[in-house]
């Protein structure tokens, strides 16, 4: 299954799409949710065992990354691997504290075992939550 995910914050307009592939159509939230923490896993600790023998980058590079705000070379100070259960336990946990929001084809889901009726034209997008930090003098 081929699915699209949007990635917002919220009061920010830019919107970064992600395409991502399952094996298996997942019958509600959660499995929604746990399989992509395992694709994000996976990725974030394939970057972190890869090693970087590039030590210059091409103009092209350096104007990809101007776009994007940042110029560095790759390298990585944190070596350490995630955690599968610890990130799957992390992302239930921040759902249930509505720390972000789901809405799967312009429709919110609010509960974990809310069936979910996905194709592989759905459009998943996750909205994290930004609080207000400050006070009143």
């Amino acid at each position: 299954m081929e699915l699209t995910l949007q990635l917002k914050r919220l009061g920010k307009k830019k919107v970064k799409e992600v395409p991502l592939t399952l094996l298996e159509t997942p019958k509600n939230l959660e499995d929604l949710l746990i399989a992509c923490v395992k694709k994000q896993v996976e990725a974030f600790n394939k970057k972190r065992l890869e090693v970087n023998v590039i030590g210059f980058l091409s103009p092209a590079e350096i104007q990809n990354q101007a776009e994007s705000g940042k110029v560095d070379f790759g390298d990585l100070a944190n070596k350490d691997l995630a955690v599968v259960q610890e990130a799957i336990d992390n992302v239930i946990l921040a759902f249930k504290d509505g720390l972000f929001v789901v809405f799967v084809d312009g429709d919110e889901v609010t509960h974990l075992e809310a069936p979910l009726k996905l194709t592989d034209e759905s459009v998943v997008a996750f909205i994290r939550m930004t609080f207000l930090v400050g006070s009143y003098w």
